[in-house]
């Protein structure tokens, strides 16, 4: 797999510590400065009591309860089976979230506050749709900019923008612009989905993929070409022809697996399901024990590149699958 240079990590390394000195590389030692000091300031989880805290900026309104679950995984907790257990999330009269994220459902079930805190404001999306026109916009440097200081108020130490269409549409150079500009703005270590899902295949030593996308086929066309550019094989891939992130967001265990399961391929070693608005944080370890391989979906690697981003230890959490159990 070709060498990967992201504004906030590399696989196996801390932020600003990869091979090669890049403009980016040197923009992820500047903003990881400027993030201890804002973790200093603010109290890693907004209390003083010192959690480390990865903010995510989430496109419009869809799966964002897949966050505060993935809070209380990394947590130790057992939340069930993705029903009834986050707690809800609605937007206000200016487009801001009521929920301060996460600490609710983490605390609720373990009873403790959580190691890892994942704050999560929302975008404007703009139009809803799956389409290359509007998901261009749908990822502008001002759509993200304009809700960055909410996440800095909120005591994030890293940001990430938890959208993969929205990123690699761009390309491999237009994104890694877009997480460039965001850490700038930012002034903390930033990166996106898209890249998040080229390291997670780093640490997992992966090859030879499927992609399994609710996207229509030329823009799941585009993410296999963002991978092939760090020498990723696609050995398959399916689109689902869905427009909306709404329409994805409304999907069970049941469309997932069939997804899943529709998407995959013998000679792939592991599976990939694209989109931050399918909710898969309750299914993951179900969907590695029916397939036989690792699955790696939107919100699970957006979760670890926030770790990477914050040189944070992985949790060994098998039930978050491959990705947070490999040696």
């Amino acid at each position: 797999m070709a060498e990967l240079t992201t504004p906030g990590a590399t696989p196996g390394t801390a932020p600003g510590t990869a091979a090669g000195t890049t403009p980016e590389t040197a923009a992820a030692r500047s903003a990881h400065g400027a993030a201890e000091h804002g973790a200093a300031e603010h109290g890693a989880d907004g209390t003083g009591a010192g959690a480390a805290t990865v903010g995510f900026l989430y496109p419009g309104y869809s799966a964002e309860d897949d966050y505060p679950r993935l809070e209380a995984m990394l947590a130790g907790a057992d939340p069930g089976d993705g029903r009834g257990t986050a707690p809800e999330t609605a937007p206000t009269a200016d487009g801001a979230e009521a929920q301060d994220g996460v600490l609710g459902l983490a605390g609720a079930v373990t009873g403790a506050s959580p190691a890892v805190r994942l704050p999560l404001v929302h975008t404007d999306i703009g139009e809803d749709a799956h389409r290359v026109d509007a998901l261009l916009e749908m990822g502008s440097a001002a759509r993200l900019a304009a809700r960055v200081a909410d996440l800095r108020a909120r005591g994030a130490q890293a940001v990430v923008w938890a959208c993969t269409s929205a990123s690699f549409v761009f390309g491999r150079d237009g994104a890694q612009e877009q997480a460039r500009e965001l850490a700038q703005v930012a002034g903390l270590p930033a990166s996106s989905t898209s890249f998040a899902f080229a390291h997670a295949l780093g640490d997992l030593g992966l090859e030879r993929v499927a992609v399994a996308a609710t996207y229509p086929e030329d823009v799941a066309e585009l993410f296999t070409a963002f991978l092939k550019s760090f020498g990723t094989e696609v050995v398959a891939m399916r689109g689902s022809g869905i427009i909306t992130a709404a329409e994805v967001g409304t999907w069970g265990w049941e469309e997932v697996r069939a997804l899943a399961r529709a998407g995959d391929h013998p000679a792939a070693q592991a599976v990939l399901l694209p989109d931050t608005a399918l909710h898969t944080a309750a299914y993951i370890a179900r969907l590695e024990a029916e397939l036989g391989k690792p699955v790696l979906t939107a919100n699970q690697v957006t979760v670890r590149e926030g770790l990477r981003l914050l040189a944070h230890p992985v949790p060994h959490r098998p039930r978050l699958g491959a990705l947070f159990s490999a040696a």
